[in-house]
Parts: C-alpha cells; structure tokens; sequence
C-alpha cells in the first residue's frame, strides 16, 4: 500500500491504515520525541498525542509536499504544548550575542551521534528547546519566540548558550579522549 493509500484510508478513519500509518513513522517521530522529553516515558507520552492530533487533523493534509514533514510539524507543536504545560521560565538576557565561537572540524570527528545527542538532551531544559527548534528542526528566532512566547533575543541568547556548553561539553571529552 502507497502512502498516499495509506493517508486516505485514515482519512476513513480505517483502524488498519492507522496502524500501519503509526508502524511506518512512529520510530522516525519518536526520534523527535526523544529531543523534547525529559525521559523515554515523556517522549512516548508527546508521541501518544502527536499521533492522536495527527489523525484527528489528517484530512487537512492537501498532498502536497512532504506527509513526513507535515506530521514532524504536528509532533514538534504536540512536544511544545506538554512542554508549556510544565512552565518553563527563560531567563531574560539583554545582551546582543548572536554566534558561539567556532571549533575546528576534527574536534566532532571521534562524537557519535548517539553521543552528541546525549549531550543535547543533557542541556538545560530551555537551552535544549531553543537549539532543537533553531539548529534540528531550522524554526527562526522570531518563529520561536512565537511559539514559546519568549522574546527572539531570549531565543538568541539561549542558543549561544547552548552552543556554549555543548562545545565545553565536547572540548572536555576530547581531553579525556586525548
């Protein structure tokens, strides 16, 4: 069965379509999850909902461009509301800072993903939002600052932060490597 079958038989609300529709992207959406939860039990809660949301709203798919892209877009929006609902405070910062220091490429060439990813989810809670959304998923400051009700120079700011402390993070792995 194509995709675009598989669309339209959810858009039936066909049980058997659903399934293999969720079989078919829930690893790749999970993925997603993963990013913006605390914990795997978060992320499987974010994705429980994302997927509810996405066949409630599946009719409005008009097939055009990506049904992948379409749906992270509803799983990342899905991820955010249970994040808003637990209140993260952003510290204001006035200071205008747009770029973190570079680091020469070799320094990434001995990080995995899987390690990368684990120093992402080890970041502050509003430092990990900001980077998912601006570096992963490629929202702009003023498109997070609208979706998190911040200030796009607190989305800023937060970013160089981050960017700050994964390259700490990574130059301190490299010395233990080294």
């Amino acid at each position: 069965m194509t995709e675009h079958e598989l669309i339209k038989g959810c858009i039936q609300q066909n049980a058997g379509c659903q399934r293999q529709l969720f079989e078919m992207y829930a690893g790749k959406m999970l993925s997603v999850c993963i990013r913006y939860a605390i914990d795997s039990a978060e992320a499987e809660d974010m994705l429980q909902e994302a997927f509810i949301r996405v066949f409630k709203y599946i009719h409005q798919f008009k097939f055009e461009g990506s049904f992948e892209g379409w749906m992270r877009r509803i799983v990342v929006n899905s991820a955010l509301k249970a994040i808003q609902k637990k209140k993260i405070s952003f510290q204001e910062i006035k200071e205008h800072a747009d770029t973190a220091p570079r680091m020469e490429p070799y320094v990434y060439s001995n990080l995995g993903q899987e390690d990368l990813l684990k120093l992402i989810n080890a970041l502050p809670e509003g430092y990990r939002l900001v980077f998912n959304l601006n570096v992963i998923e490629g929202y702009s400051h003023d498109e997070i600052a609208e979706l998190l009700n911040i200030q796009a120079s607190t989305s800023r700011s937060q970013l160089v932060k981050a960017r700050k402390m994964l390259q700490n993070q990574i130059e301190q792995l490299q010395k233990i490597a080294v």
